[in-house]
């Protein structure tokens, strides 16, 4: 094993979608369906049909390697391995059919799989932000913009966000699903001038439960292939998202969430001290990676003329690569997020430790009282940028620069952070009602 998604980034079910074992029965699945075909167009006999599909059940990939040795041809090895085993009936075999429309109906098959998996990650994801979206809803926190302290919201709220990203996901997916999850059977340049029709295309289609395009020439376009993997990568930014503010909340200095220790677990081989946020940074890396194949999708699909090889060999690598690191990185993040450590009281000293964060609160109380709006952001910044510079108090300083126009509970209201939420909690709640 060389690549890491064999042994190390992946799990057995998206994984085994994409082995040689796995492809060899697609492609005899679209053998035996093209048979059925033509037998129920009344061009082949329905008994040697039947005897093409018995036959799909018993080839096996140690034959197809010994004579795809003698051929160099994937397909015409595939081809020849069912007609060995279809007896009489093998002369039927593979008529009418180029090779890519056994390998791109092939891709469909495989790909509706994959997709059925993603659909079923992306379920169990939004679950665990379900959870925590309702259980931290009011839990007040620091924002942060710039890596800077800004406002209070709840963690809730954070979460919530992410939640409605995954569910805008799901909707995605199932639009580019009438679009990619799409055969053919059309011949070597897609005119249907080998089968005399299209209506046994419509036929395979039907019985492989796939779409059925409208046009194509020797393969399928690859602009459905390309937004798979573009989807993709969109998935694991957010992903990458979700991933990068857990670590940054684990920092030491912050604190306010960390990743699950577990007994044993080391963190650093010399430092015995560590607690790591590895399986988030693991996923940040991984992010990497299938943003990067999207490029080579763009490249497949200007192929030239009704088509040229170039894009096989690069389909081969980034289809796998990307969706089994993708539904590795949607079930990894599940996980994280379901033995999340959360620190409200953390929370709480990070807020309440930094006044500053109110000085929106105390210029919009300060216009209320008539104070122009721009004057009132110089007075609350003088007074900030006067205690950065001499280390008093921000309320001692914003005390006295707005004695003239609040009083003093005005000022403590002003200045609670508790107090200053909007509709934070109420953003959670329509985005939990909203996103099943």
């Amino acid at each position: 094993m060389i690549h890491p998604i064999e042994y190390r980034y992946s799990f057995d079910g998206m994984r085994s979608l994409f082995d040689e074992e796995s492809k060899l029965r697609k492609m005899l699945s679209v053998e035996a369906a093209l048979a059925r075909a033509y037998a129920k167009a009344g061009r082949i006999p329905k008994g040697d049909a039947e005897a093409i599909v018995r036959a799909a059940k018993k080839v096996r990939l140690s034959r197809v390697k010994v004579i795809e040795k003698q051929t160099h041809h994937d397909v015409m090895a595939v081809a020849e391995a069912l007609a060995e085993k279809s007896g009489k009936a093998g002369k039927w075999v593979h008529m009418g059919a180029t090779s890519y429309d056994i390998v791109d109906t092939m891709w469909a098959l495989i790909l509706k799989e994959a997709i059925g998996i993603l659909e079923r990650d992306l379920k169990a994801l939004k679950h665990e932000l379900r959870k925590l979206a309702r259980k931290y809803k009011s839990t007040v926190m620091v924002g942060r913009t710039h890596g800077q302290h800004a406002l209070p919201i709840t963690f809730g709220f954070k979460c919530a966000i992410w939640l409605n990203d995954l569910c805008l996901h799901e909707r995605r997916l199932a639009q580019l699903k009438r679009r990619v999850l799409v055969g053919k059977m059309s011949g070597a340049v897609g005119t249907f001038a080998g089968f005399g029709t299209s209506k046994i295309q419509g036929a395979v289609m039907r019985e492989l439960g796939l779409g059925e395009p409208a046009i194509t020439n020797q393969v399928v376009q690859r602009e459905g292939i390309a937004e798979l993997i573009a989807y993709s990568a969109i998935v694991a930014g957010t992903i990458e998202k979700v991933a990068k503010e857990i670590r940054n909340l684990s920092r030491s200095e912050i604190k306010e969430v960390e990743e699950s220790f577990e007994k044993g677990q080391v963190g650093s081989s010399t430092m015995p001290q560590k607690r790591n946020p590895h399986k988030s940074e693991n996923l940040c890396g991984i992010a990497r990676v299938i943003r990067s194949n999207v490029s080579v999708a763009m490249e497949d699909i200007a192929l030239e003329h009704e088509r040229d090889l170039t894009n096989s060999s690069a389909e081969r690598i980034i289809l796998p690569e990307t969706l089994v690191l993708l539904d590795y990185s949607l079930r990894r993040l599940a996980s994280i997020l379901h033995s999340l450590k959360v620190y409200p009281e953390r929370m709480r000293e990070n807020l309440e430790g930094d006044p500053y964060v109110m000085g929106e609160s105390v210029m919009l109380a300060l216009v209320k009282k008539g104070v122009p709006r721009q004057e009132a952001h110089r007075i609350v910044k003088g007074a900030a940028m006067r205690a950065f510079a001499s280390g008093r108090s921000f309320v001692d300083e914003i005390g006295k620069a707005t004695a003239s126009w609040l009083s003093k509970g005005e000022l403590d209201k002003a200045l609670d952070p508790y107090g200053y939420l909007g509709e934070s909690e109420r953003r959670v709640d329509k985005v939990l009602g909203e996103c099943k």
